[in-house]
């Protein structure tokens, strides 16, 4: 099995993960149970073998379950194996780990609610993720301008 940040390297097998989690969060309390081979060829406008090459990788990483209906792949996120990457990532970020009674708290709130606030939380990364970049792409120009300027 390829290591699992070899498996998110890859900006395609990333899409799919983020598009497989944009439909959970929509199936919840629909009944849908996942999404299908075709509808992320449409989503992303891959082709249907690369799509089917990439979930292979995925599939084979744990990152996604796939529930076969006759002729047909439904696919769900599996995120669990991307706490390996989140426990690397956070101490690098100066984060510390979730608690027990912060875990306990998420679970006690209202599906709603907990939506609610996971579309907070990923809309404040992906912003400091942003400035984060920009900023580096800042400190890049100007240490690249000061030797130009001597």
């Amino acid at each position: 099995m390829a290591d699992i940040f070899d498996v998110i390297a890859d900006a395609t097998r990333r899409d799919i993960l983020n598009l497989l989690h944009q439909r959970s969060q929509a199936e919840i309390g629909t009944g849908e149970q996942g999404t299908s081979v075709s509808e992320i060829v449409t989503a992303l406008g891959l082709s249907q073998p690369t799509v089917s090459k990439h979930l292979k990788v995925l599939r084979e990483a744990n990152l996604v379950t796939v529930r076969e209906e006759g002729q047909h792949r439904f696919y769900r996120l599996s995120p669990d194996p991307l706490e390996d990457v989140e426990d690397w990532l956070l101490p690098l970020l100066g984060g510390e780990a979730v608690t027990e009674d912060v875990l306990t708290l998420a679970a006690s709130l209202p599906a709603q609610a907990r939506q609610v606030a996971d579309a907070i939380g990923q809309a404040a990364a992906a912003g400091t993720h942003r400035v984060e970049s920009a900023v580096q792409a800042v400190v890049k120009k100007l240490g690249g301008n000061k030797g130009s300027d001597s």
